[in-house]
């Protein structure tokens, strides 16, 4: 007999595959790549135990295959790709190189989302009166004053000064009377990062080239009016991710960032405001917490611009002859012009060119990241005035990190070089050399050393070296010691000089000094001093010194900032001649027809009006300023040109009528103007009502009334109540009862009872 007969394991074939357990199909899968499931449901052909996409459902999902397949492709023949078919949970596994899925972009050169800067109409005067008083030598007042009117069409402002002197000799240096200084008109477009001038002004110069003031007109690019942009180059992170991972970015060893990556490759720009060299610490970690660290040095410098900036100026008009001498002195006709363009994140161009009715200038320079070894500058000038040419070469290099800062410059003139500074000056030369070099070394718990040296070789041909050395380290808590030494080349002689500088929290600061001069001489000082809250308040100033050949100097001031004033007053001098002087400095505004005084406006500012509603609560940037005044108006003079601030009402202090519609708001203002900003506040008449039926029961809960005059909706409350805004004097409610029917009430708004009146109960009937 024989029984059945069993054959090995190793003699049957293997289970079917899920891909080729069903031949033939469309299938609708969700498809996964690299992990990261996407939004819609993929078809799906099977054929032969094969898997088959369209290239567009690829496309979509974000993978870019090389060479572009069209059509219907085969998965199973793209080479890199790795496919797996769950039956189970009807998904499709892609796995494919992180260089086929999209770039991922982090950061950029924008801080924050633009704003447009905005303009009211309105006037703005600043002044600064002083008074001086000095044996010997009489009294004196003088009076600077800022006049401005701006709005939509820009800002047009005059400064001058007016002194007068009383009982002594009036001083032969200074022009009695008024005396103008500058008159300019500016206007700026945000959109186009184009400031135009017209008027007196000063021109744009490049490192190696010089200013000179002119009553004309200028076009320059102005990138202050973008607040938010970041010109110069930022260091870039790049890499690839094949999962799902996150990004920790740490930067000379602090954490600056975290950062969550899809799969494929990225580059990384988020990096905070720094210069100099660095180094950044790229930690990437997977789903299943593995780690991956890579060191990245680098380095960052302002002096460049990032690739396809521009930054110009073009200026053309008449040079101001006796500044603040004369109150209209004008001279030749002149032109200037400034060009810089960043090639690259590399290389910076720049040129600059210069012309009068007998000169002519012209030069090219440029700034040259060494990788992450520092910045070289250099830059070549040809001139030609007179008759006679002349030729500048400017050479420099800056290297700065962490630990140490180095800054060589260097520029010679030869021939007879000239700008336009000689144009109405033709008794004075420029220097034919000017040198300098310093070095600065961060030592931590030991402080800072720096060194310096600076050769000047004048056009009358003498020469000025001189050599600096200091040291500088905090003591306990904030205390500090400095110390410094200096002596002119060619002198064995030494000056040296050390301070002790100790603060007392808010209470004032105190500090000790002793110097010797290069002649032997000893001077020993002692200075105590608070500053000034800057919310307001008093703040002060005591000093004595003693030593060399002059007797001992006595110093002591006192500082009283008010919101609408700054006052000071002090007295100086040794037991010989004293000197007494007082001082007052503001603002006063006009806007929206009234007038503020405020504490001195060098920029932009804002006035906060309250719809008439006195004495709300204002907020800038979270802390409060103040409350409106009597109108329902409050100045905030701390604003920034083009920054988007924060402004806030606080409603909570207004009365129960009074709906506040917006309580913050967030605007920037054009720089040297002001706004108007207005937060609408309207008074709304409204009650609340009891309503009951005709049984004197309350209308039940959920029930919905609308007033038939305004259109107002709202729901019946617990105990029949409801209540209602936006009435009138007399007022009719149409109810649909939450059990079905409908009723009607009408009432008139009582006198007297308050803001928000109870009403009723009132039959609806």
């Amino acid at each position: 007999m024989f029984g059945p007969v069993f054959g090995v394991a190793g003699d049957l074939p293997p289970p079917p595959a899920e891909s080729t357990a069903i031949a033939d199909a469309s299938l609708y899968l969700d498809l996964l790549v690299n992990q990261v499931p996407k939004a819609e449901l993929v078809p799906v052909q099977q054929r032969a135990g094969r898997l088959y996409v369209a290239s567009d459902a690829l496309r979509a999902a974000g993978i870019l295959v090389p060479g572009d397949p069209q059509g219907e492709v085969a998965l199973e023949g793209i080479a890199g790709l790795h496919v797996d078919y769950d039956s189970q949970n009807q998904r499709l596994l892609l796995q494919v190189p992180p260089a086929w899925l999209p770039d991922q972009q982090f950061g950029g050169r924008n801080l924050y989302p633009a704003s447009d800067a905005r303009s009211s109409f309105g006037a703005l005067l600043n002044y600064d009166l002083y008074l001086n008083d000095t044996d010997d030598a009489g009294t004196y007042l003088a009076a600077w004053n800022e006049l401005r009117v701006f709005d939509s069409w820009g800002t047009f402002s005059t400064t001058g000064q007016w002194r007068e002197s009383f009982n002594g000799a009036p001083n032969n240096q200074s022009r009695e009377g008024f005396l103008r200084y500058d008159t300019t008109w500016r206007f700026t477009d945000e959109q186009r990062l184009l400031t135009y001038e017209a008027g007196d002004l000063v021109t744009s110069a490049l490192p190696w080239s010089s200013s000179v003031r002119v009553g004309g007109l200028q076009v320059s690019r102005d990138f202050a009016a973008r607040p938010d942009l970041v010109t110069y180059p930022l260091p870039a992170f790049a890499g690839e991710a094949a999962v799902p991972t996150s990004l920790d970015l740490f930067i000379n060893g602090y954490k600056t960032s975290t950062t969550d990556l899809q799969p494929g490759p990225y580059t990384l720009t988020n990096v905070p405001f720094i210069n100099g060299a660095g180094e950044a610490v790229v930690v990437t970690t997977d789903a299943l917490g593995r780690q991956v660290s890579t060191t990245l040095p680098f380095y960052v410098t302002s002096s460049l611009l990032a690739e396809g900036l521009s930054d110009f100026s073009v200026a053309a008009g008449s040079l101001r002859r006796d500044y603040a001498v004369k109150d209209f002195g004008y001279g030749p006709a002149v032109a200037s012009a400034s060009l810089r363009h960043g090639v690259s994140d590399y290389f910076t161009l720049e040129t600059h060119a210069e012309t009068a009715e007998s000169m002519m200038l012209g030069g090219l320079g440029g700034n040259l990241r060494l990788g992450t070894f520092g910045v070289l500058n250099a830059a070549v000038a040809q001139s030609r005035f007179e008759g006679d040419t002349g030729q500048q070469v400017a050479l420099g290099y800056q290297y700065n990190s962490r630990r140490i800062g180095f800054n060589y410059q260097r520029i010679e003139r030869h021939g007879d070089y000239a700008d336009l500074t000689l144009v109405d000056n033709p008794y004075t030369r420029l220097s034919t050399r000017s040198e300098q070099a310093t070095v600065s070394l961060n030592l931590d718990r030991y402080g800072s050393v720096g060194a310096g040296y600076f050769d000047v070789r004048a056009g009358d041909g003498s020469r000025t070296r001189l050599i600096n050395l200091s040291w500088s380290k905090p003591l306990w808590r904030n205390s500090s010691l400095y110390l410094s030494a200096n002596r002119d080349v060619g002198d064995s002689q030494w000056a040296v000089q050390a301070q002790l500088v100790v603060p007392f929290d808010t209470h004032g600061t105190l500090a000790f000094s002793a110097e010797r001069s290069k002649d032997g001489q000893d001077l020993q000082r002692v200075n105590y001093s608070r500053a000034v809250p800057v919310g307001g308040g008093v703040g002060y100033n005591l000093g004595y010194a003693n030593g060399g050949d002059r007797g001992a100097y006595r110093q002591a001031d006192v500082t009283w900032r008010l919101q609408s004033v700054q006052l000071q007053a002090g007295v100086y001098g040794s037991s010989d001649e004293m000197t007494r002087w007082a001082d007052a400095s503001g603002s006063l505004v006009l806007m929206d027809s009234g007038m503020f005084a405020a504490n001195r406006i060098d920029d932009a500012f804002v006035v906060v009006s309250t719809s008439g509603y006195a004495d709300v609560p204002v907020r800038y940037e979270n802390q409060v300023v103040g409350r409106t005044d009597r109108n329902g108006r409050l100045l905030v003079p701390y604003s920034s040109g083009y920054y988007r601030g924060k402004y806030e009402i606080d409603p909570m202090e207004l009365p129960a009528d009074v709906l506040a519609s917006t309580v913050e708001q967030r605007v920037a203002v054009r720089r040297g103007s002001g706004y108007l900003l207005e937060f609408p506040l309207k008074r709304v008449l409204a009650a609340s009502i009891v309503l009951v039926d005709a049984n004197q029961h309350e209308l039940k809960l959920g029930s919905r009334v609308r007033d038939t005059q305004s259109g107002g909706e709202a729901v019946v409350g617990w105990d029949g109540l409801v209540y209602l805004e936006n009435l009138s004097a007399h007022n009719r409610l149409q109810v649909d009862v939450a059990d079905g029917g409908q009723c009607q009430v009408e009432f008139d708004l009582p006198e007297g009872e308050g803001p928000i009146p109870l009403i009723g109960p009132l039959v609806c009937r």
